[in-house]
Formats: C-alpha cells, sequence, structure tokens
C-alpha cells in the first residue's frame, strides 16, 4: 500500500509517494505526481531536478504550458507528458539513485508553487548462487571440516540462508557462518 504526502502552497496541492520508490535496473521507473489548484490559470509550469548525497541538483527537464524541455544531456532517459506532471526513467540504472525533486508553479492571480522530494532506490536483480566446496573434491568423514562458500555475480540487499533438509541452519558446535 502507498503513504502519500501532500504539500499545499496556498490553492496549489501538490501529492507524490512519500516512501522510497524501489525500481528495477534496466526496467522503466514511473514517478507519479498528482496536482491540483482551485483557481484558474494562466500557466502551469512543472520542473524535476535529480540530486545524489553531496553533490548540486541537476535540472532533467522543465515543462511550460505542454511544451517540455529537457536537459540535452537526459533528453532520451527522462519522459514527462503534460499537464501530468509524472515522470518516466527509462531506462533505469545504478546511477539514478537518489532523490527526485518535483516542483510545480501555477500563475493566475498570482503565482502559487509547490514541491516535492521522491527518494529512488534501484535493485539489481540477484543472478543465480554459485556454490563452492573446500576442498574441491574428496570425502569429509566424521572427523573432517567442509567449507562451503555461496557467492552471487551481481544483486544488491543479497541475503544468504543456508538450509539441510528444508530447515535453517543456525551457527552452533558444527556449523559455522561468516
Amino acid at each position: 500500500f502507498f503513504h502519500f504526502y501532500a504539500g499545499i502552497c496556498s490553492a496549489l496541492k501538490l501529492t507524490v509517494p512519500s516512501h522510497t520508490i524501489h525500481g528495477i535496473e534496466g526496467q522503466p521507473l514511473h514517478l507519479s505526481v498528482d496536482y491540483n489548484f482551485n483557481a484558474t490559470a494562466s500557466e502551469i509550469q512543472i520542473i524535476w531536478l535529480f540530486e545524489r548525497s553531496q553533490s548540486n541538483p541537476k535540472y532533467l527537464l522543465i515543462s511550460a504550458n505542454q511544451s517540455v524541455v529537457p536537459d540535452l544531456e537526459y533528453q532520451h532517459k527522462f519522459t514527462l507528458v503534460p499537464p501530468n506532471a509524472s515522470l518516466r526513467i527509462n531506462p533505469l540504472h545504478l546511477s539514478d539513485e537518489g532523490n527526485y525533486i518535483v516542483k510545480v508553479n501555477v500563475r493566475g492571480n498570482g503565482t502559487v508553487a509547490a514541491s516535492q522530494k521522491i527518494q529512488v532506490a534501484v535493485d539489481v536483480p540477484v543472478t543465480k548462487p554459485t556454490v563452492h566446496t573446500e576442498p574441491s573434491s574428496g570425502v569429509v568423514e566424521y572427523v573432517g571440516n567442509i567449507t562451503l562458500k555461496c557467492t552471487v555475480d551481481r544483486g544488491t540487499r543479497v541475503t544468504y540462508q543456508w538450509m539441510k533438509n528444508g530447515k535453517r541452519l543456525h551457527a552452533g558446535p558444527n556449523f559455522t557462518f561468516s
């Protein structure tokens, strides 16, 4: 389920998901944004920025009255279809992880503005695990030790769990994990 946070500035209400959005590397990601206002608008401006920690925000694109002007560096990666303020990232890469800031300005009898931030986390699918044994051959009897090493080539937020006959193994006198 989603939690929503609304930024309200005068007659403008801007709503975005407040929690971290997880996307999958190589897939498109849609950052949903909803805005509404209770006045007649002569101009609507939508601005998207991207920031990583320890760096200045970068402009991604700006929309003014249905016309979108992307930053030339990112013109093939980010899509906005006004008057919708939602942003599409395609394809998603690890380098896209960070905070996305949307700002909406509405001009009518005056100008009202609201902005929100969405944190994007990029998940890399976990590759098939490989198990290596040491020693690599031979039989281990009751007095010998064997080491099993499980690795994956790629993946984010990987956790390992050892099972024996369908039951989870816990550290003890017969098993150690590192």
